[in-house]
């Protein structure tokens, strides 16, 4: 039997975009072919399998649902470090940006002398 090469990636389907049309949702994919829409997450896929799943055995879909929480808004949302911040994680930058900050808004407010 021979099979018709598929031209569509099914993000790019009449149905999908069907749906997020009538939900209101814009779509986040560019051109057939545009590899740029998905490298973002594709990297970030890689890292969770790497770094959270690869090597465990869940025994409910419940308590692979929570390793995946854990994993996601516990550490890589908050506390993996990031090159893009300077490696630094995203707590720590916030804690650091704020504390520029008040830095800052204490120097300002230091009355200045008369000449």
């Amino acid at each position: 039997m021979l099979h018709r090469p598929v031209e569509l990636a099914q993000y790019t389907s009449i149905k999908l975009t069907t749906r997020l049309l009538r939900a209101s949702i814009g779509a986040s994919v560019g051109s057939v072919g545009d590899s740029y829409d998905n490298a973002l997450a594709e990297n970030l896929w890689m890292l969770i399998k790497t770094e959270c799943i690869r090597g465990h055995v869940f025994a409910t879909r419940a308590k692979a649902n929570l390793a995946l929480f854990e994993y996601i808004d516990g550490f890589y949302n908050s506390r993996r470090i990031q090159k893009r911040l300077g490696y630094l994680s995203p707590v720590e930058f916030e804690e650091k940006h704020y504390a520029d900050q008040a830095t800052t808004e204490r120097t300002n407010l230091k009355p200045r002398h008369p000449p």
